[in-house]
């Protein structure tokens, strides 16, 4: 199938909040929870995806011809682009009945692996849902990365055990879920971390520790204290909040705190390959994708994922190509406009 008619048929199947749009922007679904959309006062989806198109590319064809060189290694693994899929959970409660948590990651995790990119793994109320993430992972060499939520420590502690006797590729906690009313309610409760219990987290996993939800500079200095191996920018708690800026927006500040200590992810908003270089440009090392992917999974499975990737990866090296910039190295802040 090709990408509109996978596109096309997922109309049929997913929703119904979620609309399968042309371009995964944020509009038609709204500030709409359940569902895909964003809790006022502002819309964080919408303004996520506007962002990086206020970004425009440098075009540069005067270059000794190289070929274009888009993959990645990270933590000691090389992957076919810098792209990983985000962690997504509640699949039946967000996007209709035909995948549940469960069998949405079976399918995700293999499918990813074979294509030569990572996915994360949501981590569900139900701790059935991470453990079985971790068997498909086991099944492709441990590759994939369970995100766990930040539960109390003694939680944490138990997951991880889990995640060390499987030799898991690496793991991650989204500290963004701390402000969620119902995970602070729930038995094990969540909240936020310390810097020390976040070094303790990270010190006894056996595996690179990625802390997703930073953004800010102070956010991200604290991560790599506690010990972080990777950040990821993103404001997926900001869906709840509201109010909060998009990950276009502060990504560059954060970068430069970094300044290259542990790789910098970023998610949110990117829904095309040009996305893709432009979170690059302001000093991104790779990116997640999360809900553009869910409409192609839920019409045609690895299929619908593979389609889907390989019109990212097409319009990357395209990009690349038209700028000038051939291997990931290249690719810098003078390769682009902020408008």
């Amino acid at each position: 199938m090709t990408y509109d008619e996978i596109l096309t048929a997922a109309r049929g199947q997913v929703g119904p909040v979620c609309k399968a749009c042309p371009v995964c922007n944020g509009v038609a679904c709204g500030n709409t929870i359940p569902g895909p959309g964003c809790k006022g006062p502002n819309n964080v989806a919408a303004r996520n995806w506007a962002k990086w198109q206020d970004i425009c590319v440098n075009m540069d064809t005067l270059y000794e011809t190289r070929p274009v060189d888009v993959s990645f290694r990270l933590f000691g693994w090389d992957f076919k682009a810098p792209i990983f899929i985000a962690p997504l959970g509640a699949l039946k409660l967000h996007y209709g009945e035909k995948y549940d948590d469960f069998a949405y990651n079976s399918l995700l995790v293999p499918a990813c692996a074979e294509y030569g990119v990572a996915a994360f793994t949501g981590d569900g109320m139900d701790p059935e849902i991470m453990k079985s993430s971790v068997r498909d992972m086991v099944k492709v060499q441990g590759v994939g990365i369970p995100t766990i939520k930040p539960w109390n420590l003694e939680a944490v502690f138990e997951k991880l055990d889990i995640l060390n006797a499987n030799g898991i590729f690496a793991a991650a906690m989204d500290v963004d879920g701390a402000g969620l009313p119902f995970l602070k309610a729930y038995n094990p409760n969540a909240g936020s971390k310390s810097v020390a219990e976040l070094r303790q987290i990270t010190s006894y996993a056996k595996m690179p520790f990625i802390v997703k939800g930073i953004m800010t500079p102070k956010g991200a200095e604290k991560a790599i204290e506690g010990g972080a191996a990777a950040i990821v920018v993103s404001n997926h708690g900001g869906r709840v909040q509201g109010g909060v800026p998009s990950t276009a927006e502060v990504l560059p500040a954060i970068a430069k705190a970094v300044n290259g200590q542990v790789p910098v992810l970023v998610d949110g908003g990117i829904r095309s390959g040009v996305d893709v270089f432009r979170a690059l440009a302001l000093g991104a090392d790779a990116v997640l994708l999360g809900r553009p992917v869910v409409p192609f999974v839920y019409a045609a499975g690895a299929e619908g994922l593979r389609v889907y990737l390989d019109k990212i990866v097409a319009e990357l090296r395209d990009t690349m190509t038209m700028c000038g910039t051939p291997t990931l190295a290249d690719i810098g802040p003078d390769n682009v406009i902020k408008f």
